[in-house]
Parts: C-alpha cells; sequence; structure tokens
C-alpha cells in the first residue's frame, strides 16, 4: 500500500522561494487572470455557498495585498471543466 505525500501551500511556497532565492531570480509574479485561475476552485465553492464575487473580493483585500474587483474575479474564473479538461 503506497501512501501520498502531501504539502501545505505554506511549505510548498517557503520551498519554491528558498530555490528562487538560491537560483537569483525575482520574486514570481502572476498577472491577474493567472491568480484568479488559480483560486477558481476556492471561488467555485464559496459561489455555492451563496458568497457573491463582491464578498470574496473583499476577503481578498483584507487579508492580502491583493487589489481584486468582483468583475476582475467574474472575468477570469476558469470553470470546472477549463479546470479539469482532459490531458492535463
Amino acid at each position: 500500500m503506497s501512501t501520498t505525500t502531501t504539502l501545505s501551500l505554506d511549505a510548498a511556497l517557503q520551498a519554491q522561494k528558498a530555490l528562487r532565492d538560491l537560483a537569483g531570480l525575482p520574486e514570481e509574479r502572476f498577472p491577474m487572470e493567472a491568480f484568479v485561475g488559480m483560486i477558481s476552485d476556492e471561488v467555485e465553492v464559496l459561489r455555492n455557498l451563496g458568497h457573491t464575487d463582491e464578498q470574496i473580493a473583499a476577503v481578498i483585500a483584507a487579508n492580502s495585498p491583493i487589489e481584486i474587483s468582483a468583475a476582475e474575479i467574474g472575468r477570469h474564473y476558469a470553470s470546472p471543466h477549463a479546470r479539469h479538461a482532459p490531458g492535463q
């Protein structure tokens, strides 16, 4: 029986930062559309729980330096089909 090792987001980010620092690479930056694509799983769950994109944008703004609008969330949201397309 094999076990799958799982990693927290914080641990993965710490490791990536250390590797980028060692390689002399700058901090990784993401366009807004890529960021919204990365959080689309969470957006989907929150929407299903009845939260609006305005509420989601407010939580992001209150808990990070990211300034995002509800319109940006709506515009760049990646549907479940787009996130889990065959062959990825």
